[in-house]
């Protein structure tokens, strides 16, 4: 029978309930744009400009290259500006861990909605190419908030409740990806018009006053996590190479002072975890185009498709994740691993809806429990002084697979045409 004092210690500090609002609030502002990116891209397309008719030519030459038929140019786009904006976040969560390691995490928490912001303020005026890929990039350079909250939930858990806490990480993605989806679709169905001005206009400024209030939120309500006595003494110059070389990445070189068992452990997550979402990255980013192309869903019909992964989400994450007991991460990881290898192949083979939405279902089932689960093992090492780094780095790592994945899975579809000798009628855009 459970004590109540046993009661009281698998309880939740509150500051997580704040973390765990402001990231819906951020991941609702983030997600508006998923249904909406096909359209913009054919957009600026059409509209033209010299920055857009450079990367169509790069992608073109690229198309000739490898016999990529010329209906995947949007595909590939948006691949390479997904990749810029999770290059730019390998760059900078790392930094940003470090930075609160030393300084605090409420500082570079509202350092980095600062910066989200500002992306958002760019994409509402970008009315040309060039601004909308400037506001990705000020959005990837200052997307380091996911990072810092986890880096705030390690602080203020324990063996008992690190997995519930980031359980609640996940859960706050799946609800993102419940509203914000679903929102950025209601814009496209409420009268918004493709081939007028600045259509994404109200999208844009719903992001934006989104990511206001959260700054707010959290200068207001968040309390520091990270007392000046655990604080790390200061970030050394010697360490900078270390935020950004992938091999010192690898390695945690930023663990300083660990033991060497623990750190062979940390590095088995690390290879385990940026695999994971190399492969991952590779769906998610494509999934509204290969649904776009194959399906011709428009952007409400993506929205229902997002919010469908979500709803799933949200249930595994709330019902699985957060009662997964001490010591029994690495099983349910390893469960979620093997449930969504089969989803990316029912995904990329789907004929019908019937089997994407199953496929969907398994993928959802597999990313709700995988990477909290990761997550609240990688928690468990480092001093307090490292959590930010640890996390980090961590979170660098997956920036890092999510930098290539989409890449290397937008350009999937033109190698399998080239193999197989198809017409591009049907053919993967996933991995």
């Amino acid at each position: 029978m459970v004590t109540q004092k046993e009661n009281m210690k698998s309880r939740l500090n509150p500051t997580a309930w704040v973390m765990f609002s402001s990231l819906v609030i951020d991941l609702v502002g983030f997600t508006v744009i998923l249904p909406l990116m096909p359209k913009l891209l054919d957009h600026y397309s059409l509209t033209g400009g010299a920055s857009i008719s450079f990367l169509e030519s790069t992608v073109k030459t690229l198309q000739e290259i490898f016999n990529i038929p010329g209906k995947f140019n949007s595909v590939m786009t948006g691949g390479i500006l997904g990749s810029l904006f999770s290059f730019l976040q390998f760059l900078a969560s790392p930094l940003a861990g470090c930075l609160s390691d030393c300084y605090g995490r409420k500082p570079a928490l509202l350092f980095s909605m600062i910066g989200i912001a500002a992306s958002y303020a760019i994409w509402v005026v970008s009315d040309n190419f060039a601004l909308f890929v400037i506001a990705r990039a000020v959005g990837g350079v200052s997307k380091a908030n996911v990072s810092l909250a986890t880096a705030v939930m390690a602080d203020i858990a324990d063996s008992s409740t690190r997995a519930k806490a980031m359980a609640l990480i996940g859960v706050a993605f799946a609800i993102g990806f419940i509203v914000g989806p679903v929102t950025g679709a209601a814009f496209s169905v409420w009268g918004i018009d493709s081939s007028s001005g600045n259509w994404w206009f109200w999208p844009a400024m719903f992001s934006l006053t989104l990511a206001t209030f959260n700054f707010g939120f959290l200068s207001l309500f968040f309390t520091e996590s990270l007392p000046k006595a655990k604080r790390a003494k200061s970030l050394q110059l010697s360490q900078t190479w270390n935020l950004v070389n992938p091999v010192s990445l690898f390695k945690f070189q930023l663990a300083d002072g660990m033991s060497k068992k623990d750190l062979e452990k940390l590095k088995v997550l690390g290879r385990v975890y940026f695999l994971f979402l190399f492969l991952y990255s590779g769906l998610e980013y494509t999934l509204t185009f290969l649904t776009h192309l194959r399906f011709n869903y428009n952007a409400a019909q993506q929205g229902k498709m997002l919010l469908f992964i979500g709803l799933l989400m949200a249930f595994f994450q709330g019902g699985l994740v957060r009662r997964v007991k001490p010591g029994k991460e690495k099983l349910i990881a390893l469960i979620g691993l093997g449930v969504i290898i089969p989803s990316f192949v029912i995904v990329g083979l789907s004929n019908s809806a019937t089997m994407l939405y199953f496929g969907l279902g398994l993928y959802s089932l597999g990313s709700a429990i995988v990477i909290p689960c990761l997550t609240a093992m990688t928690a468990a090492y480092g001093r307090a002084d490292q959590k930010g780094a640890v996390i980090g780095t961590l979170r660098s790592l997956g920036a890092l697979a999510r930098a290539f994945g989409p890449l290397i899975s937008s350009f999937g579809p033109g190698l399998n045409v080239q193999k197989m000798g198809l017409n591009g009628s049907h053919v993967d855009l996933v991995m």
